[in-house]
């Protein structure tokens, strides 16, 4: 397969530009219904200009035409949030009036950007790699992560919150980010992983290391403790827990988690309810070998944690967001330490874990090493 392919996928996402800056001075496109069906039409009319573009050297792989559509939407969410923080203009204002008008607040700016940026490098890493037949399991299941975390607050907070009100056919634009996932996610994990390859004498060499000389695993280990009580201690605020502790942070450190937008809220819970079991089951995946399930958990959380972290912090300081609401500049820097904190460690455990797993594959028996010697 040539890089026909690849190309005909960039050049069609790089149209998003010229195609929203048409429709957004077409006469006539003023209503919710008629955005729901011209956001229809441009999806379909996109993948059959991409089928035809491909011509013979189309993939064998169906996931390159979901990151191909997934990527020309990206470029959309990019110019969405550009147009919103006011450096361009003309492109998306009818969408905004009679689309998705959530995606005016301070964190639907803050997704947009996410997946203007990371989530198009993604896709164009992912279509590269299935167009050049290259193995591309671990960013698959980082993007997976990361989509699943923004969609499920996205969705969640809206319907919840200050903009429930205002949806519009047009949300029903997001079934396909809520579907094709499911597939693809089960698709990418049924690929084979790429590690670098270890012997068994290796594997039982890691395996039989004490924790105390693991540095790197106790640090992590470490992170783990503090992102379990950071986790506890918002997911308690997000509750409303009437604790003086609660009321000092929620006041005095984070009053972000008051927004009546609700994302913030709704981030803080998904966080206490899916992160803080990953987080114990990583502790867990640290102390003892041979946990093989970490090696594609912790990429998947990673992404998850990323994409949380960017939208949540940049939305507690964007000027979309009310003064009263926004991070006081006496708790700024606490706020910002813990959070790169939050989101690095999560970074430095799944690359802790691609770049030496050998404690983490299955032991091998005593009697298989020996076998093995003998043969060699």
């Amino acid at each position: 397969m040539g890089p026909r392919a690849g190309i005909a996928a960039f050049l069609s996402s790089l149209s998003a530009v010229p195609v929203s800056h048409f429709i957004n001075n077409l006469h006539g496109v003023d209503s919710p219904e008629v955005v729901f069906a011209a956001g229809v039409a441009v999806l379909l009319g996109l993948l059959l200009v991409l089928y035809l573009l491909v011509g013979s050297s189309r993939p064998k792989d169906p996931l390159f035409y979901v990151f191909a559509v997934f990527s020309f939407t990206s470029v959309i969410d990019l110019v969405i949030s550009l147009e919103q923080d006011g450096y361009i203009k003309g492109f998306m204002t009818f969408y905004m009036k009679e689309g998705e008008p959530y995606l005016r607040s301070a964190h639907g700016i803050l997704i947009c950007y996410w997946d203007g940026t990371v989530h198009y490098v993604l896709y164009l890493t992912m279509i590269g790699a299935i167009t050049l037949g290259w193995n591309y399991r671990s960013v698959g299941l980082y993007w997976l992560g990361s989509l699943v975390m923004s969609l499920i607050t996205l969705l969640l907070g809206t319907s919840v919150g200050r903009y429930g009100s205002e949806i519009r056919p047009a949300f029903l634009l997001n079934i396909p980010y809520v579907l094709l996932p499911i597939w693809a996610g089960k698709k990418i994990i049924g690929r084979p992983r790429s590690l670098p390859s270890v012997s068994a004498d290796q594997v039982a060499k890691d395996q039989a290391r004490w924790l105390y000389r693991r540095p790197v695993d106790v640090c992590l280990m470490l992170y783990l403790t503090f992102a379990i009580m950071y986790t506890l201690l918002r997911g308690f605020v997000a509750l409303d827990c009437s604790l003086d502790f609660c009321d000092t942070y929620k006041y005095d450190l984070e009053p972000y988690l008051l927004d009546p937008v609700m994302y913030p809220q709704i981030q803080m819970l998904v966080n206490m309810f899916y992160l803080l079991p990953f987080f114990a089951l990583a502790l867990y995946g640290l102390i003892v070998p041979g946990c093989a399930w970490m090696l594609d958990l912790t990429v998947v959380f990673a992404g998850a944690i990323a994409q949380a972290q960017f939208a949540h912090v940049g939305a507690s300081l964007h000027p979309r967001t009310s003064f009263t609401y926004r991070v006081p500049d006496h708790a700024l820097s606490d706020f910002l330490y813990a959070n790169a904190i939050f989101a690095i460690g999560a970074q430095l455990l799944a690359l802790r874990c691609a770049i030496r797993p050998g404690f983490f594959h299955k032991g091998v028996p005593q009697n298989s090493q020996e076998t093995e010697k003998k043969v060699n």
